[in-house]
């Protein structure tokens, strides 16, 4: 407990202080959390690539892409999503520089990949620990894979007029 004579000694941060406190913060998320995810989808979409089950997955799911007006591939994001939103975003990433998705699809799927929210993780960090009851389990993830996939209707949508 500080003392009214320890409080006064204690240096108040100036606006450069905290400025380098929060830089260091954001350093230590981005190459402990978000590099670690991107560089994972880079190589999953690489090794299915090597192998030949991207072009598998895109066949198989094309039917269904289509809907969206993307190709088969682009399922990969979505599904990558569900695990990290780094990773899905790594993994739209390399579908684009490898030509599979053009801008509008990228611009597309975007949105999506934030609103799917990673909740693998969103259930075991926030629903679990806040005692949310686990039958609304799947209702939660499913409104997220709602509104993502409308939110691709809807990007589409917008790219026609801009």
């Amino acid at each position: 407990m500080a003392t009214p004579d320890t409080a006064k000694t204690e240096k108040k941060k100036n606006i450069l202080d905290l400025f380098i406190d929060g830089a260091r913060n954001g350093f230590t998320i981005g190459t402990t959390s978000l590099l670690p995810n991107v560089i994972m989808a880079f190589v999953i979409i690489r090794i299915l690539d090597v192998t030949g089950l991207l072009h598998l997955i895109g066949i198989v799911c094309a039917p269904i892409m289509a809907l969206w007006g993307l190709p088969g591939e682009a399922a990969t994001v979505l599904v990558t999503a569900i695990m990290s939103m780094g990773g899905g975003i790594g993994v739209a990433m390399s579908l684009y520089t490898s030509d599979i998705l053009d801008p509008a699809a990228l611009t597309s799927l975007v949105p999506a990949i934030y609103l799917i929210g990673n909740p693998v993780q969103n259930v075991g960090r926030c629903l679990g620990i806040s005692g949310v009851n686990t039958k609304h389990y799947v209702a939660i993830i499913s409104i997220c894979f709602i509104n993502a996939l409308l939110s691709i209707w809807v990007m589409r949508f917008l790219l026609l007029f801009f």
